[in-house]
């Protein structure tokens, strides 16, 4: 028997944000899937819509709730990383504040009245509007992190990456991590870059998504199949770091490496110079032996930029 299907708005920090709600003809877990936690990670957003038409005449057991655009306001005002109203990232702030500013309050709302009470978590992802990607699954360690290893895995990515506290952390406040503190298997699934709709990186959300409702049970393998998902579609690499580079000075970033291209330590991966060419101001080494899983597209780098991310064993 085909699901029942709602789509309907839930009011998140004053906003009516959309949300598809698909309920099963029989127990199962409850799976929630959140994109568009930033404005231009297109990608991701066309791979939820489509995967949740998808499963409207497949046989499901439990339920699922899926948000394709979260951010509503970097999305209207197509701004890249940051919410507008106050300038903050929103995957920074979670599980959020519900007296502070936009961000905050919208982080609190998604965790509490969305991620909050679910069986497993996704929050799907790509690079924004200057970012450059390799795809890839990123989770927890924690007291979830066996389950959270399952539903990376099955989402069928070329690289998963283990995630643990310490200096090597790349960033705190996010979805999947607040999610993951609270017991909830979570992962964070990254596919497609630079603002545009990528037929090749929608298809690989679509086929992440449909293998970890397999993975949980929810569907069975022809199922699962059918909505693009199943095994996993490549081989996989575990990472153990992910370090993220930046630089000191304020300049033209000048990349010398492609996202998915893999470096050894030591190796000269770009330079900022000044924005009249005459001077290089520094040169960026790799850290350690890697993979470039994502890169600053944009030449254009303030002080303390954001240059690239390196996944490390």
């Amino acid at each position: 028997m085909p699901p029942t299907v709602v789509r309907r708005t839930i009011e998140l920090a004053g906003l009516e944000v959309p949300i598809v709600e698909v309920t099963g003809s029989a127990d199962g877990p409850l799976l929630t899937v959140i994109a568009g936690v930033h404005g231009c990670e297109y990608a991701s957003m066309e791979g939820v819509r489509r995967w949740t038409r998808d499963l409207e005449p497949r046989e499901l057991r439990g339920r699922v709730r899926a948000v394709p655009v979260l951010n509503l306001p970097a999305f209207r005002a197509r701004a890249p990383f940051v919410v507008p109203d106050d300038g903050k990232n929103l995957n920074r702030c979670f599980p959020g504040d519900a007296a502070g500013t936009l961000a905050d309050r919208l982080a609190y709302d998604a965790f509490t009245k969305l991620i909050e009470g679910s069986d497993a978590y996704i929050d799907a992802h790509c690079g924004d509007m200057v970012e450059a990607l390799e795809p890839f699954a990123l989770y927890e360690a924690g007291p979830a992190e066996s389950q959270a290893h399952g539903l990376a895995t099955a989402y069928g990515l070329p690289y998963v990456i283990r995630q643990v506290a310490g200096p090597d952390r790349a960033v705190g406040g996010t979805s999947s991590g607040a999610a993951a503190a609270a017991g909830i298997p979570a992962i964070t699934a990254e596919a497609g870059g630079c603002g545009l709709v990528e037929e090749h990186a929608v298809a690989m959300h679509v086929a992440g998504l449909g293998g970890v409702l397999a993975s949980l049970g929810m569907t069975d393998a022809a199922n699962a199949a059918a909505a693009g998902g199943g095994s996993a579609r490549t081989a996989q690499a575990q990472l153990g770091r992910f370090l993220w580079l930046r630089c000191q000075n304020a300049g033209w970033w000048s990349p010398t490496v492609a996202a998915g291209e893999r470096v050894a330590a030591g190796q000269v991966i770009g330079t900022v110079s000044t924005l009249d060419g005459a001077e290089v101001l520094e040169s960026i080494s790799a850290p350690a032996d890697g993979v470039i899983i994502f890169l600053t597209s944009s030449p254009a780098v303030a002080g303390d930029g954001l240059l690239l991310g390196l996944g490390a064993r």
